[in-house]
């Protein structure tokens, strides 16, 4: 599986686990590490001192690559910045926001810099900014999202068409198959994170797990576009949005709604009712929780079976 990804990444197969929010500690990262894939520490919900404690479990508890998620949005950037250097971490993936903000201070200290996009314009933007890859992330990916709703599908040929650096696909990935998908479409690999939720290594609340694992069909939906496109579960706290649209609703009101620690309130402390419950919807195909190892491991065996059903000519519907 050696290409362009792996080789930056120094990693074994080009698979990451995206680094969600209450959901991607130490645990989890390292675990997908070890089993070979590259492990994402989410700090946009951390404090300075959790990420630095974080970082050094991490490096305690594997001798693998792994990488911090930086929302550039996040308020004490700085102090992220500064132990994420300290402390030697590899690779960071940026997001939401300006790359050309920090990517040259971390690539100055040797470190592997990503941005996550959701459209060919802003891969370019990232590409001239300096980063080593781009994230393509379509519309069906948990949490927060672009705003054009531009499937996987259709994002990730554009991109790649345009982009002279390796791009990762995301958005409704969470099997081999998928993955095989995305890489025939021009991907160098995936990112993927809904489905290493429902995983004991998990930093979410484990009803939170079980909720995605009972989510079918149809269960998640896109809303708040005037706030921040989000990805989330229908529950009551959902429902209660739906209806502050009906009665026509302004921003101000929506932001009123939404108020603080919503997604923390579902996904860590397991409020179901008035918790912000931010999954993809490759979460109607997740049915059961088991640990990130084996997930790794049944997602490469699936791919090499597809790609050995290819070569067999076993799709071959001409």
């Amino acid at each position: 599986m050696e290409n362009r990804i792996t080789s930056l990444f120094k990693i074994k197969y080009p698979i990451i686990q995206a680094g969600m929010i209450w959901c991607s500690g130490w645990e989890l990262a390292s675990a997908v590490s070890n089993a070979g894939g590259l492990g994402i520490i989410g700090s946009g919900s951390m404090y300075p001192d959790v990420l630095r404690e974080h970082i050094q479990k991490c490096k305690a508890a594997t001798d693998k690559p792994f990488a911090v998620n930086l929302p550039l949005l996040y308020p004490d950037i700085d102090k992220h910045v500064d132990s994420i250097i300290e402390l030697g971490v590899p690779i960071v993936f940026t997001s939401a926001g300006n790359p050309k903000t920090w990517t040259s201070k971390l690539k100055e200290h040797g470190i592997v810099v990503v941005h996550v996009v959701s459209s060919v314009k802003f891969a370019l933007k990232a590409q001239d900014a300096g980063v080593d890859a781009i994230v393509a992330e379509g519309f069906e990916a948990g949490g927060h999202n672009g705003k054009d709703e531009t499937t996987t599908l259709c994002l990730i040929p554009s991109v790649c068409q345009e982009a002279q650096i390796p791009v990762i696909a995301a958005g409704g990935i969470g099997t081999g198959k998928a993955m095989l998908a995305a890489m025939t479409l021009g991907a160098d690999g995936v990112q993927i994170g809904s489905r290493f939720v429902a995983t004991p290594e998990s930093s979410a609340h484990q009803s939170f797990k079980n909720a995605v694992v009972n989510a079918k069909e149809g269960d998640t939906l896109m809303t708040l576009k005037e706030l921040t496109p989000v990805r989330l579960i229908k529950n009551k706290f959902f429902n209660d949005v739906q209806s502050a649209y009906a009665s026509g609703a302004t921003p101000e009101e929506l932001n009123g709604l939404l108020g603080r620690g919503r997604a923390k309130k579902g996904m860590f402390e397991g409020d179901m009712d008035e918790g912000e419950l931010e999954i993809g919807q490759v979460s109607g195909l997740i049915s059961t929780i088991k640990p990130a190892a084996e997930i790794v491991a049944e997602i490469v065996a699936e791919y090499q079976s597809a790609l050995e059903d290819l070569k067999k000519g076993k799709f071959d519907l001409a």
